[in-house]
């Protein structure tokens, strides 16, 4: 679920727009690298097309073998993933109930190669049918939404975008509708985890515009990435940096379907270099990454404090509107390491991970992001492809807007409740039930829902949110 950003409004530039222009850019820097970057060993297979709902490649994965897939001799492939859950939150939250949720994803890859000709050239799209109803969104009000794939009922069209590579992989370009949440600040280690927050982190789901370009809003941007060699890995991306467009209402429901293709908001930054030890296929040793990254965001943004006439926003002399701040910055680290491998193979085994970031207070309602965890994979042999997971995460309200509660607790109380932290305990088995068919029990625990107490500017201000159990069963089907 994307969490409705508070800026007010963004500015557009009146005439080339700065991502239109730096598309033309990086198109241009693309088809200036010379093929002669040939690489001997190909690091992993991370750089094919993720999907969203499992992190496996469309192309090379694991299916029930039920749906056709006649063109695959001539480079077209077609992908469906199905997830349906239950989650229920037993206490806590603003209500105890259970939801059912689903998403539909449809997905097709095309090798342009073998269909006409043009070398090392690909192109990628899916779509998603979303239906029920988000526990978050209904019952929880918290900042690491529950579910993944939790959004409002829609069909909407999701990535759609060409891919341009140079040497054996030394170098890839993204043009079209992308993603942010495969590439940059993620680990593998999280892929069976259920809670959203997981994948792509609520420091930047909670403070970017329309929540940043991951499920359910792609945003229309380029991605270029360089292996500089078998251990390093650079890569940055430029973005529309709002893509369902400003507006009071939901993102979501601005741009319902995901055809909105806009170019003239201020533009998103992201860059990130990786450093990984022993990642060739059939490396005896352990494997290991760390990650340094950050974002730049151009719009403005209100401050979390003070009002446009310098007063604190709870003050009856507040001019009612935040102060806008221009711009927004972010970093991140992540380091991840297997502990342990099962003889004869790559993935199996254990590995953790631990991800940090932070960012400015004055302007964001996050301002530091913690979280970790473990995960056990394949380590019986009668059940290879199992996977056991718990991760813990933390989301900090930033200084800022706790002197806005306290100023809050100034005019009505001391009973005025003080926003502190949001934390989250979950853990998650996945069971393969057949090749392409798994299920998911799963179990959260949420510490101070929404930090602490919703907005005190909401429809019940001061009111606390008490900590939450949430149980979940998905399933997930590839066809």
């Amino acid at each position: 679920m994307k969490r409705r950003n508070l800026v007010a409004g963004t500015s557009s530039f009146a005439a080339v727009s700065p991502l239109a222009a730096l598309l033309l850019v990086a198109a241009l820097l693309g088809s200036s690298i010379d093929a002669a970057f040939a690489q001997e060993d190909k690091k992993t297979d991370d750089d094919k097309p993720a999907d969203p709902d499992t992190g496996e490649s469309t192309v090379e994965e694991t299916t029930l073998g039920l749906l056709p897939n006649p063109f695959q001799k001539y480079g077209i492939k077609f992908a469906a993933t199905y997830i349906g859950e239950t989650l229920g939150n037993v206490s806590g939250g603003l209500k105890q109930s259970a939801v059912y949720e689903g998403r539909l994803n449809l997905a097709i890859d095309a090798d342009l190669q073998k269909l006409f000709g043009l070398q090392q050239l690909t192109f990628h799209a899916n779509m998603f049918q979303i239906h029920g109803e988000g526990l978050s969104r209904s019952n929880l009000q918290n900042f690491m939404v529950v579910s993944g794939i939790e959004a409002l009922p829609s069909t909407r069209l999701y990535e759609a975008w060409f891919e341009k590579k140079w040497g054996d992989s030394k170098a890839s370009l993204k043009l079209g509708q992308l993603a942010a949440d495969s590439e940059f600040f993620n680990t593998k280690y999280t892929s069976a985890l259920t809670n959203a927050s997981m994948g792509w982190p609520a420091i930047t789901s909670v403070d970017l515009p329309s929540g940043g370009p991951s499920p359910p809003l792609a945003a229309l941007g380029a991605r270029l990435l360089v292996n500089v060699n078998d251990n390093l890995t650079v890569l940055g991306a430029i973005f529309d940096g709002n893509q369902a467009g400003p507006g009071p209402d939901d993102p979501q429901q601005r741009d319902r379907y995901g055809v909105n293709f806009r170019i003239n908001d201020p533009p998103l930054l992201l860059g990130q270099i990786e450093y990984a030890w022993h990642n060739k296929k059939g490396d005896p040793n352990l494997a290991g990454m760390v990650k340094l990254g950050g974002w730049r965001h151009f719009g403005d943004f209100p401050d979390q404090r003070f009002a446009v006439n310098g007063v604190s926003l709870a003050n009856p002399a507040a001019a009612g509107m935040p102060a806008m701040l221009s711009g927004s910055a972010g970093v991140w680290g992540i380091f991840e390491q297997q502990l342990y491998r099962v003889p004869q193979s790559d993935d199996r085994g254990i590995g953790v991970f631990v991800r940090v970031s932070s960012t400015q207070p004055d302007r964001n309602l996050i301002d530091f992001y913690a979280d970790g965890g473990m995960e056990f994979r394949g380590l019986n042999d009668q059940r290879p492809n199992d996977k056991i997971a718990v991760a813990a995460g933390y989301s900090h309200v930033s200084s800022h807007a706790r002197a806005l509660d306290a100023d809050f607790q100034q005019l009505f109380g001391a009973s005025w409740p003080l926003r502190s932290f949001e934390g989250l305990i979950t853990a998650v088995y996945q069971y393969e039930i057949r090749a392409g068919w798994t299920l998911q029990p799963n179990f959260q625990y949420l510490v101070h829902p929404g930090g602490g107490a919703t907005n005190p500017l909401g429809s019940n201000p001061g009111r606390l949110l008490k900590d939450a159990a949430v149980f979940g069963l998905r399933t997930v089907l590839k066809f």
